[in-house]
């Protein structure tokens, strides 16, 4: 698409809709939100990107492979259930930590947040891989 005012919006846009996939994705586990919703946030926002330019900037911005990404994400999902049996807990039992801030009080980060994290990474590794894959012009093979 050759629109200057996608691609004008979509240069604004894209840092906000990061953002709120980022706030969407912390608040998961206190209230509606998480890793599945904020992926697909921050999916969408690349896919704004991916019609307002094209397929190859959009994976330009990303800087990561899609696949890397996928993966990184299961492997993520997975280790937040394993740390609680090191501790000799059940597999994905919620296990929290302080973490001390520089004003304030301490904030509490826990496993059910690492699990969403990788929900997160998978959710927009596959989401991307398919709508990038989708607009990205078909090779001709004469």
């Amino acid at each position: 698409m050759n629109s200057i005012i996608l691609r004008t919006a979509t240069r604004f846009t894209l840092p906000l809709l990061l953002l709120f996939a980022i706030v969407v994705l912390l608040q998961g586990h206190n209230k509606p939100g998480g890793g599945f919703i904020g992926g697909l946030i921050a999916a969408a926002a690349f896919s704004l990107h991916a019609l307002a330019f094209d397929p190859a900037e959009t994976r330009r911005v990303i800087r990561i492979d899609l696949r890397t990404l996928i993966g990184a994400g299961l492997v993520t999902a997975l280790v937040s259930g394993f740390i609680p049996m090191v501790q000799g807990k059940t597999f994905m039992t919620g296990v929290w930590t302080k973490v001390p801030v520089a004003m304030g009080e301490p904030l509490k980060v826990g496993t059910p947040l690492l699990f969403d994290l990788g929900v997160f990474m998978v959710v927009v590794g596959i989401t991307l891989l398919m709508v990038l894959t989708l607009l990205e012009p078909e090779e001709k093979t004469d």
